[in-house]
């Protein structure tokens, strides 16, 4: 009887959802030496192609967690982060969410941390921190520091972490759209005080790529969005990595 505004965000439980997978995540992953991670992001509008992924990672059964590299909307309403929310519940294993540029849209900003929580963080799985960050600065029209440096900078002189290796997730990668690009280098060069840096994901482009941006060793994965049925696969050892694209 009531239609509430398409932006309001007096949104029910479940809230704070990746406080609360990262605690299982950690709990899974702990003194693990071989760790499996998926990593898609782009589920935007992409409904039935994002429930048959979660059908398929039901399927299996030798993955640890999920990471959503963002964008789970297109324009940012209420609605849109509760379909995804909903169907994202279904999932077996826990997975965390990263902020997307049209996640920043209207209310957007608000509803993402009511539902997930803090656009910047980060969490430890084995001897490896992965840390997720908010790139989407022209959604911001650059009037915050986005990326965080001060985050970055207490993760760098981290002493208590007992992570030995470090990844990097973001939505949108350095030199893209909505990154803010002045300050493309400096970001490249916090990422590589980081101890271990191994490798960036990032979503965004709806393509599949591998680049080493910065010609500097360090390699973005990109993977493609929901539409392309398609996700990234990061098999982390006491060795190194190795990442397959896998489709479904």
């Amino acid at each position: 009887m009531i239609d509430y505004h398409p932006y309001d965000v007096n949104i029910n439980q479940p809230r704070n959802i990746n406080n609360t997978n990262i605690s299982t995540i950690e709990s899974r992953c702990f003194n693990k030496d071989t760790i499996r991670i998926v990593a898609m992001g782009d589920s935007q509008g992409f409904y039935n192609e994002t429930r048959d992924f979660v059908k398929h990672i039901n399927s299996r059964n030798d993955i640890d967690f999920v990471i959503h590299g963002g964008d789970f909307t297109d324009y940012g309403t209420t609605n849109e982060f509760l379909w995804q929310r909903d169907i994202f519940s279904k999932l077996d294993i826990p997975y965390v969410a990263l902020i997307g540029n049209h996640d920043c849209l209207g209310t957007g900003r608000d509803a993402f941390k009511t539902i997930w929580g803090d656009t910047d963080f980060s969490f430890t799985v084995g001897d490896v921190k992965i840390i997720c960050l908010n790139t989407n600065a022209l959604e911001y029209d650059y009037s915050e520091a986005i990326p965080d440096f001060n985050f970055l900078s207490k993760l760098i002189t981290d002493t208590s972490s007992q992570a030995s290796r470090t990844i990097v997730c973001m939505h949108a990668p350095p030199y893209s759209d909505v990154f803010n690009n002045n300050v493309a280098l400096p970001f490249q060069y916090y990422l590589k005080q980081l101890k271990g840096l191994m490798f960036c994901f990032n979503a965004h482009q709806h393509k599949i790529s591998t680049k080493d941006i910065f010609n500097d060793g360090i390699i973005y994965y990109q993977c493609d969005c929901m539409e392309g049925r398609s996700y990234l696969l990061f098999t982390i050892t006491t060795d190194g990595y190795e990442y397959e694209s896998c489709s479904f």
